[in-house]
């Protein structure tokens, strides 16, 4: 991995570094996306979007909060990656104003029209691509480009969104692009970054069996993952999908079993990632019992996104937040709140699919659990992130720094 270089940074810290807006803002929009969204399902509210209330609920999360997520891992990560100085400053405030354009496009398309939303929201995956691609190309770390043909599928699969809505009525195809790029996503760097902060913190706190790295398994594992969610997308629910949907699950469980998640049960910033990846199985294993026809196809979805998704941003988020500001890497009690939030979360929207019969109930449960979570998130972290790092302590119960 090459040394990250560095400059002196005058300007507000909130423009710093690319983590820290857009994990905020992301946070934020993905609590409001779901407060709006429960009037929205239960026709007490509507936006002037071109989309039906349902996928502007989809598109908001899929390929408008995670984005933004995405986005600001990905130019954090690669100055770690590359050596190359980080995007700071005017050009990281320009990259979230083409962001926030896009999310207000797309609820006003209506208005403005689809065509101009498309090209507005397109823009910004267009520039993260670019940026990216640029970087780690200068900076000769080939290896970390797959992460980038991944963005660029995913920006692919919402222009797609975009067309399919306006010519078919509403997203379908599109919808499970984004979704397989996500999981993608999550099993590639997920598989890096979970054991290797796993042995490092097994290594100096709990001596003893430790993860297996990342390897040729891992590889087999990715690949096939990749094939089982391409033929999800063309034939979700056809039988053989589900036989190579269940088969990829077990897989995922094999490589989960080698990483020791088990011992990190004393540091709950590290035993989240993997009980955030415990999703990535259960969405296959769920998809394949739909492929059968003995599940709804929403169930392995919402395990995949509120699940995989929901549990492992927050898990990167928070971690990220704190190693990157100099604190300490451990949970707070607040953490460990939003924590449990998100996981009630996650489970209670998998059974709102699972159990109809309660499913009013589980989905507000779901709703507030997100909404929790992530506005969690904004209050605790917030005040870090925008360079008041004693008023965030205080409110995370951490231990201010002494002076």
């Amino acid at each position: 991995m090459a040394g990250t270089r560095s400059r002196t940074f005058e300007g507000w810290p909130l423009f710093a570094n690319s983590f820290r807006p857009f994990f905020l803002f992301a946070a934020i929009q993905a609590a409001v996306s779901i407060l709006a969204w429960l009037p929205m399902f239960y026709g007490e509210l509507s936006v002037t979007s071109a989309f039906d209330p349902r996928d502007w609920h989809v598109h908001e999360m899929l390929y408008g909060f995670l984005p933004a997520v995405i986005t600001g891992f990905l130019f954090t990560a690669i100055p770690n990656w590359t050596g190359r100085l980080p995007i700071q400053g005017t050009s990281l405030g320009a990259l979230l104003v083409v962001w926030f354009a896009g999310r207000v496009a797309v609820t006003l398309s209506a208005d403005i029209g689809w065509l101009f939303a498309l090209l507005v929201d397109a823009a910004f995956l267009a520039l993260v691509v670019a940026a990216a691609a640029r970087e780690i190309m200068a900076g000769g770390s080939w290896r970390n480009l797959p992460v980038v043909a991944l963005v660029l599928v995913l920006l692919a699969g919402n222009v797609a969104f975009h067309l399919e809505a306006h010519v078919e009525g509403a997203a379908d195809v599109s919808i499970r692009v984004g979704i397989g790029v996500v999981v993608l996503l999550i099993a590639l760097i997920g598989g890096r970054i979970i054991p290797s902060f796993t042995r490092n913190w097994l290594v100096k706190f709990n001596p003893g069996r430790l993860p297996v790295p990342f390897g040729r398994f891992d590889g087999v594992v990715i690949g096939c993952s990749a094939l089982a969610l391409i033929a999800w997308i063309v034939a979700p629910l056809n039988a053989v999908t589900g036989v190579v949907m269940g088969l990829v699950g077990v897989l995922h469980l094999l490589r989960l079993t080698r990483w020791a998640g088990d011992r990190t049960w004393r540091e709950r910033l590290l035993l989240i990632l993997h009980v955030g990846y415990v999703f990535v199985p259960l969405g296959f294993l769920l998809n394949a019992l739909a492929g059968f026809g003995v599940l709804a196809p929403s169930a392995g979805i919402h395990a995949w996104m509120t699940g995989a998704a929901g549990i492992m941003t927050l898990a990167v988020m928070t971690r990220a937040s704190l190693g990157h500001t100099g604190q300490a890497l451990t949970a707070s009690p607040a953490t460990q709140g939003i924590y449990l939030a998100i996981i009630v979360a996650a489970l209670a929207r998998v059974a709102a699919v699972a159990l109809p019969a309660h499913g009013d109930a589980l989905l507000h449960v779901a709703a507030c659990g997100w909404v929790v979570a992530f506005l969690g998130f904004a209050i605790a972290f917030g005040p870090l992130l925008a360079g008041s790092r004693r008023r965030a302590l205080a409110i995370m119960g951490m231990p201010a720094p002494a002076r």
